[in-house]
Formats: structure tokens, sequence, C-alpha cells
């Protein structure tokens, strides 16, 4: 059992730049992919950016250059730095632990078992 906590969300302008954290607590996850999903109000959970248990990093291509996901397992930690945001980027931001990822499915959110309360965040034009 893996419990994850996201944080670092909250209220920023456009255009400034923002890290999140995700720590899992009470057991190690190096050996999980993680991943960072977002959902906005009205939408679905959708798929942002992932690493893998050994640092190969997978992206959404709409996203690729402003948004950059590590992992420090020593910290037990993974972070997602998020650059130029806009109002767009404004949603819930959650992150997902897979202990395997299966050929084809690491986009998708079901494919993650473990999963944090999320950490809001909003940008104001």
């Amino acid at each position: 059992q893996v419990r994850l906590v996201e944080s670092g969300g909250g209220l920023v302008q456009a255009g400034t730049s923002l890290t999140l954290s995700c720590t899992a607590r009470g057991s190690t996850f190096d050996r999980y992919a993680v991943a960072w999903f977002r959902q906005a109000l009205g939408n679905e959970r959708d798929f942002v950016t992932g690493i893998t248990s050994t640092g190969e990093i997978y992206s959404a291509d709409s996203l690729k250059g402003r948004f950059t996901i590590s992992r420090d397992n020593g910290k037990n930690t993974v972070y997602l730095q998020m650059d130029s945001l806009q109002p767009d980027d404004t949603a819930i931001y959650y992150c997902g632990a897979a202990p395997v990822l299966r050929p084809g499915r690491r986009y998708r959110s079901d494919e993650y078992l473990y999963w944090g309360q999320g950490t809001p965040l909003t940008v104001s034009s």
C-alpha cells in the first residue's frame, strides 16, 4: 500500500512558475512509475507527465517544454515543475503510482493503483 500526498498548489498569476510535490508516506515508491494527471472542473482526469522507476520520462505532447517531472527517491518525492502557467492550466493536480506499466497504457489513469487527494491550482489572467 502506497499513500501519496500532493502539495504545492495554490493561486498564481499567468506567466509564473510553480512546483508541485508528490510524497509517498509509509512506504517507498522507488520501484513504482509515478505520473501526474490533472482534472479541470467538468472534465475527465487527463494525463500530464510520468516517470518510470528507472527514470524514463513520458509526457503529453501538448505540455512538453512547459511541464517537467523529476523524482528524488531519497526523499520519496516526485516533483512537477510548471513554467509559463496559463489560465487553462487551472485544475486539480493528482499524482498516481503504478507498480507495473503495461504496454500502451501508461497514459491511462486506470493504470495507476494509488492516488493522492489532489492539490488545486488556479491560474489567474
